[in-house]
């Protein structure tokens, strides 16, 4: 017997304690693993076939590695841990017997028997506490969120019905539009023959008269003062050119003609006590100025008040002393017994009013009133009225279609409008020295609590803009990017990345600054709580679903 033991003891450790043939592999290649009628087994990749006894001998084999996914043999391979009792989960073959014990593998799996304890029914345990919490709020959001939907839904039928109204009164506005530019047309038409006989007033003739003579007036004066300041560089030249040696009285006589006429001094007494002659120029331009009549212009009032005196619009002029004196006298009992009667009463007033008015016109006692200019202006008025609520109507339509296309974008509030509910609204965080509000789909602010000056941390500017996350994605609507925020001193400008979960409230948790500038902050949405099962069925389209073996 002691050879026999002997030789026992001298067998490697792998061929006592052979682990079984599917150790290490995944569920869904289990069916792959069986030997063929031969004994033999053929490599994944194809490559080769293999004796059945050769897989999880811990030598590699195959050129996949495919015939060791229980032990640490082939390289670039991975160890699939059952973890009864938990989730299912794998591993890089490298971890395999290594002597440590790896938390993604509960149950000791990936080291000898006797290595790690199964902490499986431990773990799984507490994780199904906590998983059917996450449940229990992702119920609850569903439910929520899918108010939201129906929100959507309602919002997407009333903006629609909104633009087809819209349309009609756009419709009937156009309509009325035209007709009051043809009244428009028609009246300034009328109201332009009216004026050319308003034009033949005594009063508007004698206007248009003294216009033309300040006109006439200006003009040649301006021909002077350009003759005089021609004339004067001429005396200038003379004054400063003239040698008083040659005794030419006449030029003498001209030159001191001058200085008297403009005030200067003599030539030759330039620079000699040259501030109290400036002082005594100043007395007798003084003394020289007459006193003005009451309403007369000084020089500068002419200067500037003239053009505008010139260029006076007399035909409203003319329009406004019609309108002034055809006006009804203050205190006239026919016009102002209106203010003392009734409403009821009223039309049957005016009625009354309106004829015996007539009668003193064609009885040639009281003038008839010219109101073509009256009516022009105000049918032009209507008329622009018309226009600026058409192009409102206009715009508005254009709003409410833009608003329709938004909601179920999903570059917008997402494929099925979750997020239309929450346009606009904001959430605010106390973290003690500032309070930050986050206005979703528009702006985030820092707030001081104690005085201060409030900045933008930036607008909205996109979902999430990982070229990795496909949009409309639940990982897409995860995050939110507000940008170009209130620059900071000697710094970028503020930037915000808004990192989004399930949760039964809109809330903001938690805001920290990463870097100079840049936040991140936390928060929960109910528009991000998918109904249960569907968010499993979008990961499996995405390939990255977990197997649970609970």
């Amino acid at each position: 017997m002691i050879p026999w033991v002997l030789l026992l003891c001298s067998l490697p450790l792998s061929a006592i304690a052979v682990p079984p043939k599917t150790l290490g592999v995944s569920p869904d290649l289990l069916p792959k693993y069986v030997p063929l009628k031969s004994g033999t087994w053929k490599c994944l990749d194809g490559s080769k076939e293999i004796p059945w006894d050769f897989v999880n001998d811990d030598s590699c084999d195959c050129s996949d590695g495919s015939d060791e996914p229980g032990t640490s043999a082939c390289p670039n391979t991975t160890f699939y841990c059952k973890n009864e009792g938990h989730i299912g989960e794998s591993i890089p073959s490298s971890r395999v017997n290594d002597g440590l014990c790896e938390p993604q593998c509960c149950d000791g799996s990936d080291e000898h028997s006797g290595v790690c304890p199964n902490l499986c029914k431990e773990i799984g345990e507490e994780y199904q506490k906590k998983h059917n919490a996450e449940l229990k709020i992702q119920r609850q959001g569903a439910k929520i969120r899918s108010t939201y939907i129906a929100f959507a839904h309602q919002e997407k039928k009333r903006l629609e019905a909104e633009a087809l109204s819209l349309a009609e009164k756009i419709i009937i506005k156009e309509k009325e539009v035209q007709r009051l530019q043809d009244i428009a047309e028609r009246t300034e038409s009328l109201s332009q023959v009216a004026l050319e006989q308003k034009k033949k007033s005594p009063l508007y003739e004698s206007l248009i008269k003294h216009n033309n003579a300040l006109k006439s007036l200006q003009r040649e004066y301006n021909k002077h003062l350009e003759r005089e300041k021609a004339l004067g560089l001429i005396l200038d030249t003379l004054r400063t050119g003239y040698n008083p040696n040659y005794q030419d009285m006449a030029v003498l006589e001209a030159v001191r003609g001058w200085e008297e006429l403009a005030k200067l001094p003599h030539i030759n007494d330039v620079g000699k006590d040259a501030e109290s002659t400036e002082e005594v120029k100043e007395e007798e331009s003084l003394e020289a100025e007459e006193p003005l009549e009451e309403g007369m212009l000084t020089a500068d009032q002419l200067e500037y008040q003239l053009p505008n005196l010139i260029n006076t619009d007399y035909v409203s002029l003319l329009l406004e002393h019609e309108e002034f004196i055809q006006a009804p006298m203050e205190g006239s009992i026919l016009f102002e017994v209106a203010s003392y009667l009734p409403d009821s009463v009223l039309p049957a007033y005016e009625d009354f009013k309106d004829a015996v008015v007539s009668w003193l016109q064609k009885l040639g006692i009281v003038r008839g009133g010219d109101g073509s200019a009256a009516d022009s202006s105000r049918a032009q008025q209507a008329f622009h009225d018309a226009e600026h609520e058409l192009e409102r109507l206009k715009e508005e339509k254009e709003t409410a279609e833009n608003d329709v296309k938004e909601i179920f974008n999903v570059h917008g509030f997402g494929a099925k409008g979750e997020w239309k509910k929450l346009d606009g609204t904001c959430l605010e965080k106390d973290t003690g020295d500032y309070t930050y509000e986050v206005c979703l789909f528009d702006e985030v602010k820092q707030k001081p609590n104690h005085g201060g000056t409030t900045f933008s941390l930036g607008k909205f500017e996109s979902w999430n803009p990982s070229p990795d996350v496909k949009p409309g994605a639940p990982e897409y609507y995860q995050k939110q990017v507000y940008k170009h925020g209130t620059r900071c001193w000697n710094g970028p400008e503020r930037n915000v990345v808004l990192l989004l979960t399930c949760g039964v409230e809109n809330a903001i948790l938690t805001v920290q600054e990463l870097e100079k500038c840049e936040y991140e902050f936390t928060g929960t949405s109910p528009a991000l709580c998918l109904p249960v099962g569907e968010d499993k069925k979008k990961k499996k389209n995405g390939g990255s679903v977990a197997r649970e073996e609970l």
